[in-house]
Parts: C-alpha cells; structure tokens; sequence
C-alpha cells in the first residue's frame, strides 16, 4: 500500500465494513473483498487501550471494484453476522475527548 501511495495514486475508494465477527481474520477478510479486485489496503480497528478488535474496519479498492464489492457483500452473512459494507464517509470529528 505504501508505494502505491508515494507513486501519488489516491483514487482509491474507502469502504466502511462494520458487524464484522471477532472471530473472523484478516486474511479471510481480505478473501472476501479480493473477489471482486485488489485489496490495496485493509485495516481491522481496535481499541487502543485493550487492543481488542472493535468489530469494524476500512478496505481500499479501485473504485469500480470497491463499488462492485458493496454491492454483492452488504448484508451478506459472513461468520455468523451480517456485514455492513458502504462507502466510508469523511472521518468525524470527535464529539468528546478520549476516555483515559
């Protein structure tokens, strides 16, 4: 990911995926959205205090294929959950400080 950035390529499309199961890796994620194009880049948050994963993360995808995989993996069942897949929007800002 990180060359494909410096070669100054940003039209890359950000995908939300939320209702991911703890269970689930990241490569089976992956797996999952390099069905419809390559994964540029994936990224499973989590909490940074416990370090344990928070049930959502950001894909990259050309936008065609990132499009074409919206539409065939939302709502689809995937380790027992239904995924939620859509365009990430703009990061929010936070409404109160970080608990400490």
């Amino acid at each position: 990911m990180g060359e494909y950035r410096e070669k100054g390529y940003t039209n890359l499309k950000n995908i939300y995926v939320g209702n991911i199961s703890f269970n689930a890796p990241e490569a089976e994620v992956r797996e999952l959205f390099e069905q419809y194009g390559t994964v540029h880049s994936i990224k499973l948050i989590t909490d940074h205090v416990t370090g344990r994963f928070r049930g959502f993360g950001f894909v990259e995808m050309e936008p065609f294929e990132a499009d074409a995989a919206i539409q065939a993996l939302n709502g689809i069942e995937f380790y027992g959950r239904r995924l939620r897949v859509e365009e990430a929007g703009k990061r929010r800002t936070r409404r109160h400080p970080p608990r400490r």
